[in-house]
């Protein structure tokens, strides 16, 4: 079983009480990989919930065939797989090991299951996970329009 005090390190469990904390730790599984191995692939079914206990996690996303694109990354105490905490919805891009990997993992049925019978655990789980979600959306927009910023043929419409 995982340690109490190792779970404070995660920053979604990290707002959790004591308690809070030793209910979740016998449902986490401590997944290990190896460099570039996929935690998950875009498309499969999003049925784990992850936090990065060890190494990192790039998020690459599929083009074509032949271009793939990085377009995040996880490091130690952040968590990872959000997707699966919304019902029938599949990981969106690929979460490869750029290093060595220790993972905590969740199974959604078992989590879901958790935070439905605790409420104040829930919602203080879901803060967290909206917070989470929000950073990356920011992110993830000011990506976009860096881009649009910085493309050659859109730079004429800004002078």
């Amino acid at each position: 079983m995982v340690n109490r005090d190792d779970l404070k390190k995660i920053v979604m469990l990290g707002y959790l009480t004591d308690e809070m904390r030793e209910k979740i730790a016998p449902l986490i599984d401590v997944l290990n990989f190896e460099e570039r191995e996929h935690v998950f692939r875009q498309g499969d079914v999003a049925d784990r919930f992850f936090m990065l206990r060890r190494g990192k996690i790039v998020f690459e996303q599929r083009i074509s065939d032949r271009i793939t694109v990085s377009v995040g990354t996880v490091k130690p105490g952040y968590s990872f797989g959000w997707s699966s905490m919304v019902d029938g919805h599949y990981y969106t891009s690929d979460s490869v090991c750029s290093e060595p990997c220790e993972v905590y993992s969740v199974r959604r049925n078992r989590l879901k299951a958790m935070l439905d019978a605790n409420p104040a655990m829930g919602y203080l789980f879901t803060q967290r996970l909206l917070r989470v979600v929000k950073s990356r959306l920011d992110h993830r927009t000011e990506q976009f329009v860096q881009v649009i910023r910085n493309h050659p043929d859109l730079q004429k419409l800004f002078d």
